[in-house]
């Protein structure tokens, strides 16, 4: 995992839990960061994939998940 990459970042952990589902719906392994410090809630979650679907996730990323 050393080479993955970040391909989403938010504090609010349910948005950062649909973007892990539809990659993974789409055939890819990310994995969630809790980069949260203590309760406060500072700090977001990440979402990072392999070097190989950088450039798709960013996409599925932009063009299929919406937050309004």
């Amino acid at each position: 995992m050393r080479d993955w990459q970040t391909v989403y970042s938010d504090n609010q952990e349910h948005r950062a839990d649909i973007v892990l589902a539809v990659l993974e719906d789409k055939g890819m392994s990310p994995v969630k960061i809790n980069k949260q410090v203590s309760q406060h809630g500072f700090g977001n979650f990440e979402i990072f994939v392999s070097p190989d679907h950088v450039i798709r996730a960013i996409k599925i990323i932009k063009e299929e998940i919406k937050f309004e």
